[in-house]
């Protein structure tokens, strides 16, 4: 296990994405969105999605010289369409243009077309709540989420992100989570690790409760809570692959195959300008004052510094290097 500095890490991310085919200014931004889930340990959404990055870029699975397409067919409503590229571009070439009709508005959208998946979904909704603006964001993925009740898979862990600014340029709070009980990943690690999964996350094939990730991966991830798990990840399905445009959950292929059809994912994210009421910052802040008041306990994302450095273990490393030196 090696400690490896964030701004390495972002860097040879960086070399290793523009070696697979990706234009530098692509490979910067996304360089950036692999470093900042490095930064605050989210390793599922960094390192360990490189090697898929890489290999999309080669099958051209995803288009890595694509250059996003903006418009804004209402005053409040923004389209970009990735062309079958990175979602965070895509992103970065409307964001400004979203910041300024929810300005002008109080509320306005920004959609994500024809998009490969987003992986940390805070990086988008952190960008909007550090321009003074609430952010939310939704995202699909591939079938992995059968009905309460059910065995046949028909969403996503369909993910969604909340963030506040703070009205001096920071955030007040940013959760990003899926609407599971844990994300997909951390299956897929467990099954890597030869570890047993807890009783929850899963069902197997035939609908039963099962803590082996193997009969996991085959069969469903768990709503978080339930029925009202179940409702979140059905909004959210329907805000990103129906308001946005893109792809159902159950047409999505395996998101890291390295061979197959573009994602064709769509994005939501939806920016409110919390200007209209003065007392807005003096309200979250009281808010998190007194969430604080019980030793340990805290507003989702308060208090939490990014590392300047994270440990790497040596395999994962190596592999990061050997995708950087081709």
């Amino acid at each position: 296990m090696a400690e490896i500095r964030i701004s390495e890490i972002e860097e040879i991310t960086r070399q290793a994405l523009m070696a697979h085919g990706a234009s530098e200014t692509t490979a910067a931004i996304m360089a950036d969105a692999v470093a900042w889930a490095e930064a605050r340990d989210n390793r599922i959404c960094g390192l360990y999605y490189l090697e898929s990055y890489c290999q999309q870029l080669r099958t051209g699975r995803v288009a890595g010289q694509a250059v996003p397409e903006v418009s804004k067919p209402r005053s409040g409503a923004v389209e970009v369409d990735a062309g079958y590229g990175f979602a965070q571009p895509a992103f970065s070439a409307a964001v400004q243009t979203g910041i300024d009709a929810a300005r002008e508005n109080g509320l306005a959208s920004i959609f994500v077309r024809h998009a490969h998946t987003c992986t940390a979904l805070g990086w988008f909704t952190e960008a909007i709540a550090r321009a003074g603006l609430i952010g939310l964001g939704f995202t699909n993925a591939s079938p992995i989420v059968a009905p309460p009740g059910g065995k046949t898979r028909m969403i996503g862990t369909n993910p969604m992100s909340f963030s506040v600014p703070d009205g001096s340029g920071g955030v007040a709070m940013m959760f990003d989570q899926s609407t599971t009980t844990v994300a997909l990943g951390r299956i897929t690690m467990a099954k890597a690790a030869g570890e047993q999964i807890p009783e929850g996350w899963a069902v197997d094939t035939d609908g039963h409760p099962t803590t082996d990730p193997e009969a996991a991966l085959s069969g469903s991830l768990c709503s978080v809570g339930g029925y009202k798990g179940w409702g979140l990840g059905l909004m959210v399905e329907i805000l990103a692959a129906g308001l946005a445009g893109g792809t159902a959950s159950r047409d999505v292929k395996p998101l890291k195959a390295p061979e197959g059809p573009p994602h064709d994912l769509g994005h939501c994210f939806v920016l409110i300008d919390p200007g209209l009421r003065p007392d807005f910052h003096a309200m979250v802040a009281g808010l998190a004052e007194a969430v604080a008041q019980d030793a340990g306990a805290r507003m989702p994302g308060q208090g939490k510094t990014p590392r300047e450095a994270v440990d790497v273990p040596d395999a994962l490393w190596q592999a990061t290097r050997q995708l950087a030196a081709r």
